[in-house]
């Protein structure tokens, strides 16, 4: 008699964040595995569900599904519907939402005990995915949605001490590969959430990383691995596995300006003539700051695409409301042949993708960081909070594909208001400087498109981020082998005591030697061929 394995696919749990910048990405990471033929489940709230059905109407429900648990709005004190942090008024909307985040253990717990998968890919805000997955005796893997190079850099931060230090100003990162000199300080609470995160992150088996190799740098890789001893998975940029034009504007919200009037209006133009302008779906300004952008950017003389979540819903709002934020006669001027003025979501990839597009002034929130640099857009940076200060300082200190506007006030969050405004020369200053030509912002369009070629072949066949992929769905693998190998045996009923041990001192041999192997052993006692086949069982087994 012959035994033939037939390995079965992975079954892989995703729980993403509730907010757009950890949602989009690790669902794109998620379809990642679901494309190389494991079963991938997606794990999220009945109001976030719309971020994924996209993908999943173009998927084998084998390979990638849905699966929703209800958001606890009443216990936490929002109205329902009120799930994702895009929907944040405040503050206290978002405590509430990272509150009723925090209560889905319960469910999602319930639900992996009946379906448990061979392992858990956890948003690093969730401090019980470890415990969840210590308890089902199944390994974790962390997402934050941060580069590598920002985890490694607050991580030396974290040792050093610095979290917990009262001097204020600006600081030099200490025990670090890159020179890195900050302008300010974040907020004591926000140090506190991040040391938290980092925790979280080492509890588990590893993280995934929505980047690739080159970018971070391997000096930042090692650095982080032989500080942590722990294994960090470089997979994207995972907005690339977006070919098609219909692709790229799907992803995310529903784009409020049409894809075909979009690219229209790019199509009309020369080839890096365009600004987009674009600081996140979280990251709101007053008025005050709105207008000094209107006349900084006008004063450029550049054609912009200018996307204003702050006045979505606004649309018919008076000229004097209107004057509260752009210059009298502005849209006049400049709407339609020169520029677009984009009030909500806007297909940010698919803009970004264009030949047109010649620089991106962003916040520096990750997502659009590395959505830029794959299609190779040289950045403005204008970081407001969280991680955005630390991938600044990669974007124009270490690789030199940006330029900074000035900006130093670091918020504890994109909605509270700002104390300090960016001046219109700053901002017309910066666009001219990256936008006019000239030797500076020739070589700084020359590496970003560099590492925008870097990226492409990271993700192509042979790539960093491929061959990573590759590997770590192994490595998940090795880590199944090792809690279900299975040892059947044919014997018939008259083995002997001593038969039974020989059998087990075999097993144990056989563990320790095939112990990356996910195997069958039929072993055959003499006279065992008119016998009764019975099969024995291990699991959840090591051999170290």
């Amino acid at each position: 008699m012959e035994g033939v394995e037939v390995e079965r696919p992975l079954k892989l749990h995703f729980i993403p964040y509730l907010a757009p910048g950890h949602i989009i990405p690790l669902g794109d990471i998620a379809s990642l595995f679901a494309l190389r033929g494991q079963q991938v489940t997606i794990i999220t709230t009945p109001s976030n569900a719309h971020f994924f059905t996209k993908s999943l109407s173009s998927a084998d429900p084998f390979f990638l599904r849905l699966h929703t648990v209800e958001f606890p709005s009443l216990q936490v004190g929002l109205p329902d519907g009120v799930e994702c942090l895009s929907s944040t008024t405040g503050l206290d909307t978002s405590n509430k939402i990272y509150e009723g985040a925090m209560l889905l253990h319960g469910p999602i717990e319930d639900f992996m005990e009946n379906d448990p998968p061979d392992c858990i890919i956890g948003d690093a805000l969730y401090p019980w995915v470890h415990d969840l997955a210590h308890k089902l005796q199944i390994p974790s893997l962390a997402f934050n949605g941060f580069s590598l190079f920002t985890i490694s850099l607050m991580e030396s931060l974290r040792i050093s001490n610095f979290f917990h230090d009262s001097d204020s100003g600006s600081f030099v990162v200490q025990n670090f590969p890159h020179c890195i000199t900050m302008c300010s300080r974040p907020p004591k609470i926000f140090a506190g959430f991040m040391e938290m995160m980092l925790e979280t992150i080492l509890k588990s088996k590893g993280l995934i990383v929505n980047n690739f190799a080159e970018l971070d740098g391997e000096e930042c890789i090692e650095h982080y691995e032989k500080t942590t001893c722990h294994k960090a998975w470089h997979l994207g940029p995972a907005s690339l596995i977006r070919r098609t034009d219909q692709e790229k504007a799907k992803r995310g919200n529903e784009s409020v300006v049409s894809m075909h009037e979009c690219l229209n209006w790019l199509n009309s133009k020369r080839d890096d003539s365009v600004l987009y302008i674009c600081f996140g779906s979280m990251c709101f300004f007053s008025d005050k700051q709105l207008y000094e952008i209107a006349c900084g950017i006008e004063a450029s003389s550049h054609e912009f695409i200018w996307i204003v979540p702050e006045k979505k819903g606004k649309e018919d709002e008076s000229d004097e409301e209107k004057e509260k934020w752009l210059p009298k006669g502005f849209e006049e001027r400049n709407i339609g042949k020169k520029g677009l003025i984009i009030r909500g979501w806007a297909p940010q990839v698919m803009i970004l993708s264009h030949t047109a597009v010649g620089a991106f002034m962003t916040h520096c929130g990750w997502n659009s960081t590395v959505e830029a640099v794959s299609v190779g857009v040289p950045m403005i940076t204008w970081p407001v909070h969280f991680d955005q200060f630390y991938n600044e300082k990669l974007i124009t200190d270490v690789r030199g594909i940006g330029v900074e506007v000035g900006a130093t006030e670091w918020c504890l969050d994109g909605v509270e208001e700002k104390e300090k405004v960016v001046s219109r020369d700053s901002i017309e200053k910066a666009v001219t400087r990256l936008m006019n030509g000239g030797d500076e912002a020739e070589e700084i369009r020359r590496r970003a498109q560099e590492f925008g070629d870097k990226a492409r072949r990271a993700v192509e066949e042979g790539g960093s981020s491929h061959n990573n992929l590759l590997a770590l769905i192994d490595d998940i693998k090795f880590e199944r082998s090792q809690d279900t190998l299975i040892f059947s045996i044919l014997f018939n009923s008259s083995t002997s005591k001593l038969d039974w041990i020989y059998i087990s001192l075999s097993y144990a041999v056989m563990c320790i030697v095939h112990r990356n192997c996910n195997f069958r052993i039929y072993l055959k006692v003499a006279n065992n061929l008119n016998s009764e086949t019975k099969y024995l069982h291990w699991r959840h087994m090591r051999y170290i």
